[in-house]
């Protein structure tokens, strides 16, 4: 499923300004407000948005993630444009370890020219995107897929990544607070990410910017424990202390629509 640029700012209108009526919709957007309702509909199945009389509202769920299919189509072009900008830094013939969720995936999509690959992951959407290179060499671990995330998780996950010494680990994570802590929806996320952070020789954690202030209720590790931090842009002002210090340090990249390497 993708969402038009339309749906897309429909979604960001909401997420800063909570109930939207089909009429203020329409007129914005200079449609009619069957569109609109259209437009609705078709978020609402996503879960990015809650059906109210008269409109939308945007979808608060801070202790509970959104579908995986629904969080693959929230700021696609931000994470296009970091997945080209990680990707350009990854050699051919790399052994990479990748964690779950959908800004990994995207910077999978963009190493699909990759070749020679050695790649761990839990992720089996990130094994699909580069099991195309015939020559690349995928490693899962055993267990139940966790659908509809087409993940895996628990004991089994965290011993594989740490049968493992790769050149590169890539994760995303469910939220930063403003004090650098890094936090995820499962204990179990924020285990197989220790795992990952503990086997590799370098650490790349990427977000968009909408990860900054999100909460979620299991915590575990730092900022300051990544070795490089990839956003798709600057940090908002209550970040910019925080984040500076990261970027003083060579250790934050922003990346932008069609940033390379």
């Amino acid at each position: 499923m993708n969402i038009t640029l339309r749906q897309h700012d429909i979604v960001d209108l909401a997420r800063q300004g909570g109930f939207l009526s089909v009429e203020m919709l329409a007129e914005h957007f200079s449609v009619t407000p069957q569109t609109i309702r259209r437009d609705i509909n078709t978020l609402c199945d996503a879960n990015l948005l809650r059906r109210r009389r008269g409109g939308a509202e945007y979808v608060e769920a801070p202790r509970l993630n959104l579908p995986y299919d629904s969080r693959r189509i929230i700021h696609p072009l931000a994470k296009q444009a970091i997945g080209a900008l990680v990707a350009g830094m990854i050699p051919n013939g790399a052994s990479v370890s990748f964690g779950i969720g959908t800004t990994p995936e995207f910077v999978a999509l963009a190493m699909q020219g990759h070749a020679d690959l050695t790649v761990v992951t839990n992720n089996l959407n990130v094994a699909m995107a580069l099991s195309v290179a015939r020559a690349n060499r995928i490693i899962l671990p055993g267990g139940a897929l966790r659908l509809p995330d087409r993940d895996m998780l628990g004991p089994h996950v965290e011993e594989m990544f740490g049968n493992y010494r790769v050149d590169v680990a890539i994760f995303g994570v469910g939220g930063i607070e403003p004090d650098g802590t890094l936090v995820d929806f499962d204990r179990a996320e924020v285990l197989a990410r220790a795992a990952m952070l503990e086997s590799c020789r370098r650490s790349v954690l990427v977000a968009d910017v909408s990860k900054l202030g999100r909460p979620a209720p299991a915590r575990g590790g730092r900022l300051d424990d990544v070795d490089l931090v990839v956003l798709d842009a600057p940090p908002p002002a209550e970040f910019a202390d925080l984040l500076g210090r990261e970027a003083m340090a060579g250790r934050l990249r922003v990346a932008t629509q069609g940033a390379g390497p």
